[in-house]
């Protein structure tokens, strides 16, 4: 059966602390908490710079071991080389210490910048050198500044799913779909207020999910009319299906099959983000940590220990 998983992207969030977070509960604690309350979370850290194998090790060892999380790709590959010659850079990101949580590696998001716009031939080149499971070679191409501080085995053997965010009108293109779908590649559903394009064909074998606010970018939380149209669309995704008023541009929507869903909520700004996702969840019967009143506690003899 296709599975359902609401959480939110990234966690440490100053905001937060005596409201998401329970007062006086240590920064140092803060992953552990919310990986109780929701079971997956976008790892933004990722994206702004490598990050370290003892970190990612760290992140493995303090969540449940039905956690996961959404490692989000590099800018530097997407934002300041625009997909070009990014051979050796997606090598050095894979060789960072991704492999070091296993199991709890979800989809990797990679987020193209808003004046990107769409060219085939740049996106297959890249879209290529994907790796599709954490057997591929790729990690082992990576240059000396990775000497010393590479891992390159990985915890598990497993494959990987990609899912690429586009932020530039241009995209909203059956061809751009078509070349998805050929590479297995989940085309992201972005809210953004509006700002950038909503899409939501179905090009892979999951659907990825990021909600920023749908009146105010990264600031204003959904209502329970649009949590109920949310969790409406999740519900025909996971059957396998498409909802009626989904906003599309391909050609037809693919085989239909259940799919996996991810869905993150980005809405950080007022801290509704592990609000909403909660909501959502509740809506979908996903197990989250949140109580009858609509809000997330400390469990009764939670020692901040992970599961």
């Amino acid at each position: 059966m296709a599975s359902v998983r609401i959480g939110i992207s990234g966690w440490r969030y100053a905001r937060w602390r005596g409201v998401f977070y329970p007062r006086g509960l240590a920064q140092r604690l803060e992953l552990r908490f919310a990986a109780r309350m929701l079971p997956t979370i976008e790892l933004n850290g990722s994206h702004y710079a490598l990050q370290q194998p003892a970190s990612y090790e760290a992140w493995h060892d303090e969540t449940p071991e039905d956690f996961q999380f959404a490692v989000k790709g590099p800018r530097y590959i997407t934002h300041m080389l625009r997909l070009r010659e990014v051979h050796t850079p997606l090598a050095n990101f894979f060789a960072s210490g991704l492999f070091a949580l296993g199991r709890k590696l979800g989809p990797l998001l990679w987020q193209f910048p808003p004046s990107l716009a769409y060219d085939a031939e740049r996106c297959e080149a890249f879209f290529a050198q994907l790796p599709q499971d954490t057997e591929a070679a790729l990690a082992r191409a990576h240059d000396a500044r990775m000497q010393g501080r590479a891992l390159l085995r990985p915890r598990a053997a497993q494959r990987l799913r990609h899912a690429v965010e586009v932020r530039h009108a241009s995209f909203a293109d059956p061809a751009f779909v078509a070349q998805l779908r050929r590479h297995g590649i989940a085309l992201v559903v972005a809210d953004t207020a509006g700002r950038w394009p909503l899409l939501e064909d179905l090009t892979a074998d999951f659907v990825y999910v990021r909600l920023h606010g749908d009146e105010e970018l990264y600031a204003s939380g959904y209502g329970d009319a649009a949590l109920d149209d949310w969790a409406g669309r999740v519900r025909a995704w996971r059957a396998g299906g498409q909802h009626a008023q989904a906003h599309t541009v391909g050609k037809g929507q693919g085989r239909r099959r259940p799919r996996d869903v991810f869905v993150y909520f980005d809405n950080d700004v007022k801290v509704h983000a592990p609000f909403d996702a909660g909501r959502l969840a509740v809506r979908l019967q996903v197990p989250t940590g949140m109580d009858a009143q609509g809000g997330f506690a400390l469990p009764d003899g939670w020692d901040a220990a992970p599961r």
